[in-house]
């Protein structure tokens, strides 16, 4: 069965999410506040988390970067009501793999918990698309990667973008395209958001990341990913 934490510390919110995910097949479990939400994000083996950002003890933002400094790739969904675009953006920055606004229906938590979830499907793990790219060896549908035979640890927002790329390989890719079609933004909240996301796959594909020969800078454009 899928397992989905809630850490919210509004409890009528965190009691509503625990109910209505249960409702549809889901084995749920909470977390009150940032501190304890982290702790069982490390010690559990969840299929996603739903994290709010104003915590007590510990911010959402900091419990998603200390889950992604210690190697914690669990699919993370934002739960905000803050509306300022630098809030959205350092959610993604830190490697959440989406964010909803408060207040949202249920209906919309639910298509983006299932869009989530489709991405880590396991049934996908048997076939999948496989590339070798640089340093990286990858399966792109069962988000698993080694390089240099070495597991890496990547987000599913890594495995996103890097298969957007590789369906459109010795291509310009511009950043609101890869904002728009990865993240399903149709006006993107910020480019450097990309960028971002263009350092960190370099560190696991470049041999030398300050002189990429695989993801290359279009100047004024955006990225060309070259196999």
């Amino acid at each position: 069965m899928t397992r989905i934490l809630v850490v919210e510390d509004e409890r009528k919110m965190r009691e509503g999410l625990k109910d209505n995910l249960e409702f549809e097949g889901y084995e749920v479990e909470v977390a009150g506040d940032g501190e304890e939400g982290l702790n069982k994000i490390a010690a559990g083996n969840y299929d996603l988390v739903l994290l709010d950002i104003m915590l007590p003890s510990m911010s959402g933002f900091d419990v998603l970067r200390h889950a992604r400094e210690r190697g914690i790739s669990t699919p993370i969904i934002v739960l905000t009501a803050k509306g300022e675009e630098i809030d959205r953006v350092l959610g993604l920055e830190l490697g959440a793999d989406d964010y909803v606004l408060k207040p949202f229906s249920l209906r919309e938590l639910l298509a983006r918990v299932k869009a989530v979830l489709r991405r880590r499907d396991p049934a996908l793990a048997a076939a999948g698309l496989r590339i070798a790219l640089g340093c990286l060896e990858a399966n792109l549908d069962a988000y698993t990667a080694t390089r240099k035979g070495e597991d890496v640890v990547m987000t599913a927002r890594e495995f996103e973008i890097l298969k957007f790329l590789w369906q459109h390989r010795n291509q310009t890719v511009t950043r609101d395209q890869l904002l728009s079609e990865v993240w399903g933004y149709e006006s993107a909240p910020t480019t450097r958001t990309v960028d971002n996301f263009m350092v960190k796959l370099r560190q696991k594909i470049e041999e030398d990341p300050s002189r990429p020969k695989h993801i290359i800078t279009v100047h004024g454009a955006g990225y060309r990913l070259v196999p």
